[in-house]
């Protein structure tokens, strides 16, 4: 009966969201460095993590090299993003301090005796010891892949650059690296993290003339010009030439741009003027939260047939209020597509007077149906 509660516990542990949330946040909490690599790669590689570490448990057997391949990519990506080792590995230990505590918490509250309890944290904490182990030497293989020396050289000067001006000196030539006090660069920034990519962009961008490197967690730069080609599963964005003087502002607004093409799930590269409604809209969440409460307060994000009728409505708006482009793009008849448009209306108002929407009309309708979708249904948590 014992074995039954544990492996009863262990199953639950691996298929709870809520477990892998509350570890991540506790080990950005715990190294704020480490916090830099980017949120959805941190979440997806303690889920694996946390996977692994619960099948090894089930088989009763010593874990074996392919439970830590995740493990070898975390360490790998946080040096790719140029996040020191210590933090790194404190944020692990941030957040197997937490799995052991929430284990503790739920083993006694399953009533297991405390000498069961205790061998299987001991396992746990063997399996931590391997996986930090496998962090490392993830870490250590990337740092030699990416040419550190010279890396950290050019880390330091764009730091200086897109960062603005700390206090200290860059501590290099501008020349070393190619660039000038009266030139104009674009400004470039990129979410990815997996070292092989973020090699090939950076020796991409060396080819044209730039310096990339990981500033504040991303993967940033400046260029003369952008290479003619680049991989189209790669988010990067670009500004226009700026002086250096202006380096810093470009910086700013090319991450705003990134995370907002992210959270629209875009690949490839893209200018900030491509992105431009997205980087603005971005900014308000707070008022496109009113928009959302005030005019679509009467959908339920539970109901589909709600759901089907602003996603009908979103893609009227984005193909100009044209009732054939929108039905030939959802694979609908026509008139399906004017009846949930009129269902909508009615419950919200929505093109209520039967004339096509102004440019600002449009904006605020289509601003508030986009954030309405990505709520998503809002569950209580058990």
């Amino acid at each position: 009966m014992t074995a039954d509660v544990l492996t009863t516990l262990v199953h639950a542990l691996a298929g709870d969201p809520r477990l892998v949330d509350d570890v991540v946040a506790s080990a950005r909490a715990q190294s704020p460095e480490s916090a830099r690599l980017p949120s959805a790669e941190s979440r997806r590689h303690v889920a694996a993590l946390i996977t692994a570490g619960c099948t090894a448990f089930l088989r009763a057997a010593e874990p074996d090299d392919e439970d830590f391949a995740d493990a070898q990519r975390f360490g790998a990506a946080g040096a790719a993003l140029g996040v020191p080792v210590g933090a790194l590995l404190s944020g692990v230990h941030g957040g197997r301090s937490r799995v052991l505590e929430i284990a503790i918490a739920r083993g006694r509250a399953a009533g297991l005796p405390d000498d069961v309890l205790l061998q299987g944290l001991l396992r746990l904490d063997r399996y931590g010891n391997a996986l930090e182990r496998n962090v490392l030497d993830g870490y250590r293989t990337a740092e030699r892949q990416l040419d550190t020396d010279r890396r950290a050289a050019r880390i330091r000067l764009l730091r200086h650059l897109l960062l603005g001006p700390d206090g200290t000196e860059a501590g290099e030539d501008l020349g070393r690296f190619g660039l000038t006090a009266e030139g104009r660069y674009h400004c470039v920034v990129s979410d990815v993290s997996d070292p092989a990519r973020v090699r090939e962009l950076e020796q991409a961008f060396a080819r044209c003339g730039g310096v990339l490197a990981p500033v504040g967690g991303r993967l940033s730069g400046l260029t003369p010009r952008l290479p003619a080609r680049l991989d189209d599963q790669a988010l990067v964005v670009s500004t226009p030439p700026v002086p250096l003087k202006n380096a810093a502002a470009a910086h700013r607004l090319a991450l705003a741009a990134l995370d907002a093409a992210r959270v629209r799930r875009k690949a490839g590269p893209h200018g900030v003027t491509e992105l431009a409604g997205e980087t603005a809209l971005a900014g308000q969440p707070m008022l496109a939260g009113f928009l959302r409460d005030e005019l679509l307060g009467a959908l339920d994000p539970a109901d589909d047939f709600h759901r089907d009728l602003a996603g009908t409505a979103l893609a009227y708006l984005d193909r100009g209020q044209r009732l054939d482009l929108t039905a030939g793009s959802l694979h609908l008849h026509p008139n399906t597509v004017r009846y949930r448009l009129r269902r909508l209306a009615e419950l919200t108002g929505f093109g209520a007077a039967g004339e096509q929407l102004t440019v600002l009309e449009t904006v605020r309708w289509w601003w508030a149906l986009w954030a309405w979708r990505e709520a998503g249904p809002q569950t209580g948590l058990p």
